[in-house]
């Protein structure tokens, strides 16, 4: 038997979350889902700590685009649990996803070209906060992240790894 790490229970070596108590952040238990003629997802768990990070990989139709839109909200599971924060979540939405603090960036963009980058970024928000607070706030978070934008800028001069970091700085 491998060692365990100080502290830790030996049943529950692999899960520090279950040692200490504190639950998982997103946890999936037998998601499944069909499409007519595919089995997209088949019973698949993940479990995502505080703090972890995680990629999914596979082949082109493994179901990894699935997968995500069901922790998203775009797509409903035929079958299984999500849980966030230990407790049950019935995701029906991405507005209920965002609420959680789950958000999504897609593989294909969804930015008006003839806008600005915080007027993109703007479209999502509830009206509460200006432009320029809103232009403010890109800034923030860009510098905190390390993703270099002007939220003046038109989304049509922006090279494709700038219009993909304006998406990562909508979903931050």
């Amino acid at each position: 038997m491998p060692p365990t790490p100080a502290g830790l229970d030996p049943d529950n070596a692999h899960n520090p979350a279950a040692a200490t108590g504190t639950p998982p952040r997103l946890e999936l238990a037998g998601i499944t889902k069909r499409y007519p003629g595919v089995l997209a997802n088949d019973a698949v768990s993940l479990t995502v700590l505080p703090g972890e990070i995680h990629a999914v990989l596979g082949e082109n139709g493994a179901g990894k685009s699935t997968l995500m839109k069901i922790i998203y909200g775009a797509v409903k599971a035929d079958a299984g649990e999500v849980r966030f924060d230990g407790q049950p979540a019935q995701i029906r939405s991405p507005q209920e996803a965002r609420a959680l603090g789950i958000a999504m960036v897609f593989q294909h963009f969804s930015l008006f070209e003839t806008l600005s980058v915080a007027e993109n970024v703007w479209l999502g928000l509830d009206r509460s906060l200006s432009l320029q607070q809103v232009g403010q706030r890109i800034r923030e978070t860009a510098t905190a992240y390390g993703l270099d934008i002007d939220p003046e800028r038109p989304v049509h001069t922006l090279g494709v790894g700038e219009m993909q970091r304006v998406e990562i700085i909508r979903a931050l």
